[in-house]
């Protein structure tokens, strides 16, 4: 059984199709990478999952079950665009609150269990508006965590957070899921953080899905290249346009070539031209790549 099954969905504001035909299945115990460009339609597809707003046409089935059912709502814990929570109160208060919104039984028993898993039991008398941007999310995750959801909906959480704070959350989501009987779909423009912890992707555009893949599947689909740099970088780079198909330099000033090749007969086709190879690596490319490529047009 998948955590979610979508078929055919779409979404209407009056003549604006945000949605349209998007299909996407979100296995359980994924971490599951939600991609899209701004206005691709990402944050209107998880509202729709999480209930907040109507879909127009087409289905979302959450472990089997049409996405109304009483029963299944109850198995999601969303967190969309910002926690709902009252600044001059406590991380603590809020986190009461919220559990008596929801009507948890043994509210502080559940309230500090959720606390210790997003780290920030040790901030919990903390005013809210006085907690970092990293904490915020957090606490936010932890409010969509209570009442033991199976699901968790979470929009762009990586936003603003520092290295640490990264990292923070990237241990969050894999405690989360490591049992196997919790899913997370995550939307983010962080593609090299996401790369970190999905085990799924979805990229979306034009409120269509045009890729779904595993983490192993993206690793299969990156394409490999050679990057090097020479004594003379611009007669290098001349040289290697001539013979190669595409050749580029990249932001640490290698230059790069993605034909299908080895480093020694790039080594040598150079050497025997009269420039002097300095570093070469062969490496692949990485999410952030692969999707450039892909909103580009390329395979």
């Amino acid at each position: 059984m998948n955590a979610i099954e979508i078929k055919n969905l779409s979404k209407n504001f009056g003549p604006k199709q945000a949605v349209c035909g998007l299909d996407m299945t979100v296995p359980m115990g994924a971490i599951y990478g939600f991609i899209g460009e701004n206005g691709s339609g990402k944050s209107t597809t998880q509202k729709m999952i999480c209930g907040l707003i109507p879909i127009s046409g087409g289905s979302v089935r959450l472990y089997g079950k049409d996405h109304t059912d009483e029963g299944v709502r109850a198995r999601v814990g969303g967190l969309i665009e910002a926690p709902g929570c009252f600044p001059g109160l406590t991380v603590w208060d809020n986190m009461m609150l919220q559990a008596a919104n929801l009507s948890i039984p043994n509210a502080e028993e559940e309230v500090i269990k959720v606390l210790k898993m997003v780290r920030m039991e040790g901030a919990a008398g903390n005013k809210f508006k006085n907690c970092s941007l990293g904490m915020k999310q957090r606490v936010g995750i932890a409010m969509a965590l209570l009442g033991e959801p199976s699901l968790l909906v979470l929009d762009e959480p990586l936003n603003g957070l520092d290295a640490d704070g990264m990292r923070i959350m990237r241990e969050v989501f894999t405690d989360i899921v490591k049992d196997g009987t919790r899913s997370i779909l995550v939307s983010s423009h962080l593609l090299g953080e996401l790369q970190k912890v999905a085990t799924h992707y979805g990229i979306i555009r034009h409120g269509k899905m045009i890729a779904q893949m595993t983490a192993q599947e993206l690793d299969a689909s990156c394409r490999t290249y050679i990057a090097l740099k020479a004594e003379e970088m611009k007669k290098a780079k001349n040289l290697l346009g001539c013979s190669y198909s595409r050749v580029e330099t990249d932001e640490a000033g290698f230059l790069r070539v993605y034909d299908q090749t080895t480093a020694e007969a790039v080594v040598t086709y150079l050497y025997e031209n009269g420039v002097i190879v300095t570093e070469i690596m062969t490496d692949k490319i990485g999410l952030e790549e692969y999707y450039t490529d892909l909103m580009k047009g390329g395979k």
